[in-house]
């Protein structure tokens, strides 16, 4: 049942509040987006999240520990039958994401917390993205981690990382001190790009606190970590990945971490954007999924050091396998060198070069716009022209003229790369969009 609601698991839409994007940033012309993925995650004033779980390791009976959910809030009462049995599928499927490392588990005096996050889709397409933060809880003597996870359908990672640090500082008091500030989140509404809601909350001994949360102006920033990538890997190899995910192949990730496992996938499906990973993707894989690396078609995975092993005996097809803790590739394609244009190429390496020597000087928020801009840019040079091949008929519904659009592109190194990347999911789901869509500029309906 874990297996039929995890379904296709993959990155949420880096959606985004159109105006605010154009404003920002007028030059990026590549608007098109799958509306009915996106458009759930950001529309400002929804719940910020649907449930808070605690899930706890309990002792089995053959010694094991094994992760189960030990506090739910809200408690949902007088569902329908349809929306009870989602529920019973995503209680039991978020221990797993939690505890994605297996049951060789023991008590400790000491834990450093970690935060990370998964995505879980539901055969019917809606997501949910859980936002871990694993902890030891205070005490003393040797005990076990717990995890807080917040459930939501909201993709804003630096967000939750801040609500989940106020609620790590109330478990350091007591259980009972996060219920009245997790309620007062629930009835505040989700900002709009770059504004703020304030959250009061109560902490014997301290009094009444405010907490402000603020979005990012850029929402489709607002749940990657670009310096996380940089920080691991050389300008030329994540050239080298983005290439591989591109044209939708099998890529594999390798970290101790989870939190850094779930920062960088995140990180290398939002060097797509506008375009969206709409394959597997699950940045942590739990032990019991590791045969995912079998399967035949396109996949974005993080899988823990210690499985190395068992994933490289796996019947696998070809595949890049990235080890993020010595920053190299230990097993590739081949041809990653030759897929995208060597010009294009070699303008974004130079802007990862220069935003990687810069890490000290630029601010997180910075360096996320200036990686993300190079890329873009690399689309926009691509495939911008994409507006000009799509013939509207009278009832303004649209047909891409593929061919026409191909035959467009002067550089015989661009066009080869254009007409592969044309037979990518990423692009036809794009381009169905855009077709729906016409550009109001583009004169009447």
């Amino acid at each position: 049942t874990v297996l039929c609601f995890l379904g296709v698991i993959f990155l949420a839409t880096e959606g985004k509040e159109e105006a605010s994007a154009a404003e920002n940033n007028p030059s990026r012309v590549l608007q098109g987006k799958p509306g009915e993925r996106s458009s759930v995650l950001y529309s400002a004033g929804q719940f910020f999240f649907e449930y808070l779980v605690v899930v706890s390791l309990k002792k089995m009976s053959d010694g094991h520990y094994e992760p189960k959910i030990t506090y739910q809030f809200p408690k949902r009462e007088n569902l329908l039958k349809g929306q009870k049995e989602e529920e019973e599928r995503l209680l039991q499927a978020i221990p797993l994401f939690c505890f994605p490392d297996g049951n060789n588990w023991a008590p400790v005096t000491e834990f450093t917390s970690e935060t990370f996050s998964f995505v879980l889709t539901n055969v019917d397409g809606s997501r949910k993205i859980g936002y871990c933060r694993r902890l030891l809880p205070s005490g003393r003597g040797v005990r076990l981690p717990e995890v807080f996870c917040i459930i939501s359908c909201l993709g804003c990672f630096g967000l939750f990382s801040k609500i989940l640090d106020e609620v790590e500082k109330r478990r350091q008091i007591s259980m009972a001190v996060i219920y009245p500030f997790m309620q007062g989140l629930r009835e505040s509404p989700f900002p709009a790009p770059g504004k703020t809601v304030t959250i009061k909350s109560f902490i014997p001994e301290s009094g009444t606190e405010l907490i402000e949360l603020t979005r990012p102006v850029d929402a489709h920033l607002e749940h990657v970590e670009f310096q996380a990538l940089l920080q691991r890997l050389s300008p030329h190899l994540i050239l080298h990945i983005f290439a591989s995910a591109v044209l939708e192949r099998r890529l594999i990730f390798l970290a101790e971490e989870l939190s850094v496992l779930s920062q960088c996938i995140h990180a290398v499906a939002a060097l797509l954007y506008p375009f969206t990973w709409a394959h597997t993707y699950i940045p942590v894989v739990p032990e019991c999924l590791l045969d995912t690396v079998c399967c035949p078609t396109p996949f974005m995975v993080g899988i823990q050091m210690r499985h190395l092993e068992r994933v490289l005996d796996q019947p696998m097809e070809e595949a890049l396998i990235v080890d993020l803790c010595e920053g190299k590739i230990l097993r590739a394609v081949g041809d990653e060198e030759e897929i995208l244009p060597i010009k294009l190429q070699n303008e974004m390496l130079t802007s990862l070069n220069r935003h990687n020597s810069n890490n000290n000087v630029h601010t997180s928020e910075q360096v996320n716009a200036l990686v993300s801009e190079a890329f873009v840019q690399f689309f926009v040079r691509m495939v911008g022209h994409y507006t000009s091949h799509i013939k509207w008929s009278k009832n303004a519904s649209g047909t891409f003229q593929e061919r026409a659009f191909c035959k467009a592109i002067a550089s015989k190194t661009n066009r080869k790369f254009v007409k592969k990347f044309v037979k990518t999911n990423m692009f036809s789901l794009f381009i169905e969009e855009a077709e729906k869509s016409r550009i109001p500029q583009e004169g009447k309906q």
